[in-house]
């Protein structure tokens, strides 16, 4: 028995320390929390698929092989493999195209100028962001009303924090100024701030509602309307990624403010691309990129308590992860869309089901019943965070 104690202290360490990870919900759950069947998930499924038979090099390979096989030319297997490596081919060739005709080609960056802005960088997806770029030893500035919590041994060492409410376009005004005149004119917009109450309308104060609104609608416009002029003088360009979400697509009871915000931001992005690309955008706007993020729920403290309806079909997504495929688009200059997981790409064929459809669609999925799981309790530290930031 005494050969098992130090097991269980170390244990009961571990388990502290992960459940002080997910108290500060910078990093989300640890991986090792997770049952294996919890790993698997139709998004990894469909990644499988994606990159062995759905992929045009894994499906030539088959009649290829048939044929150093000595298997003949006319052979059924050869010709059927052969159509279907050729559909793949067509469909994989059709994406290009279309992401070319939708986007236009890809910007340049050139790393020794560009400057990378974050808001909400202190915790969460933001400040995983942060750190890639800071590890990297790119320019970032993070816009948050705290402070984050760095150490020498992670990327925010090299980064660079400016106390902004930026849901005050003075003082994203006056942000700018000290990061042109610290870094340069920044040139990567990551507009990531974001608060939820997650009460009932009748619930809400006024400003609890302006607070939401404020911070996660209007500070896009303060932002924007702030950067995107040294955007456009740049001879490289910019890139401006929207963190919104999927409920800005559906909607969920219990979170009126911040549906509607998000589903906001998802309408300024269509607006602002709409512009960009027009005849009468003014010049360099052919050299800005926008990258729209609609991710579903994501591990970190701002829906801390609220239990995904199902693991396999809606899995929560990984700050980690999410921030990687944030960053692979902006590195490559790319414009599009990012929407995690993989039912949030399609969430919005819901809306051309009949409406009894629609619900029954809903109810069987329980996503209006995953905020019950919001507790009062969470409620009220993020009612407490939200007065820490305003004092």
């Amino acid at each position: 028995m005494a050969q098992n104690r130090p097991f269980r202290r170390g244990a009961n360490n571990a388990a502290s320390q992960r459940q002080d990870d997910k108290r500060s919900g910078d990093h989300g759950t640890n991986a090792m929390d997770k049952t294996w069947f919890e790993h698997l998930t139709i998004d990894l499924i469909v990644h499988v698929l994606a990159n062995s038979v759905f992929h045009p090099f894994i499906a030539w390979l088959v009649p290829v092989c048939l044929r150093a096989t000595e298997v003949p030319l006319t052979s059924p297997k050869v010709l059927g493999s052969c159509v279907y490596a050729g559909l793949v081919s067509l469909c994989w060739l059709f994406g290009v195209v279309d992401q070319r005709i939708a986007y236009g080609l890809p910007r340049e960056l050139d790393w020794s100028d560009e400057v990378v802005v974050i808001t909400g960088g202190a915790s969460g997806l933001g400040k995983t962001l942060a750190e890639i770029y800071g590890m990297r030893g790119a320019s970032v500035a993070i816009l948050d009303v705290r402070m984050p919590k760095t150490d020498e041994s992670d990327g925010l060492a090299r980064v660079q924090f400016y106390e902004c409410d930026v849901g005050d376009a003075d003082a994203v005004e006056k942000a700018k100024t000290r990061i042109e005149d610290d870094l340069g004119a920044p040139t990567i917009l990551i507009n990531n701030a974001g608060i939820v109450h997650g009460k009932p309308l009748l619930s809400l104060s006024a400003p609890e509602i302006q607070k939401t609104i404020s911070v996660n609608l209007i500070s896009h416009f303060n932002t924007i309307r702030t950067f995107l002029p040294a955007m456009l003088a740049s001879p490289t360009g910019g890139t401006i990624v929207t963190v919104a979400s999927v409920l800005g697509k559906l909607g969920a009871r219990n979170l009126s403010d911040y549906t509607a915000s998000k589903a906001g931001l998802i309408a300024m992005h269509a607006s602002l691309r709409a512009e960009l690309s027009s005849s009468a955008a003014p010049p360099g706007a052919e050299n800005v990129r926008m990258v729209l993020v609609t991710p579903g729920q994501l591990s970190t403290a701002l829906f801390k308590g609220v239990k995904t309806p199902s693991s396999f079909f809606g899995p929560v997504v990984e700050p980690v992860g999410l921030a990687r495929e944030i960053v692979k688009m902006v590195d490559a200059g790319q414009s599009g869309e990012i929407s995690l997981p993989l039912y949030a790409r399609w969430i919005e064929c819901l809306h051309v089901l009949p409406v009894g459809v629609q619900r029954m669609v809903r109810w069987l999925s329980g996503m209006d019943q995953a905020m019950d799981s919001f507790s009062k309790e969470d409620v009220s530290v993020h009612a407490a965070a939200s007065r820490r930031k305003d004092d």
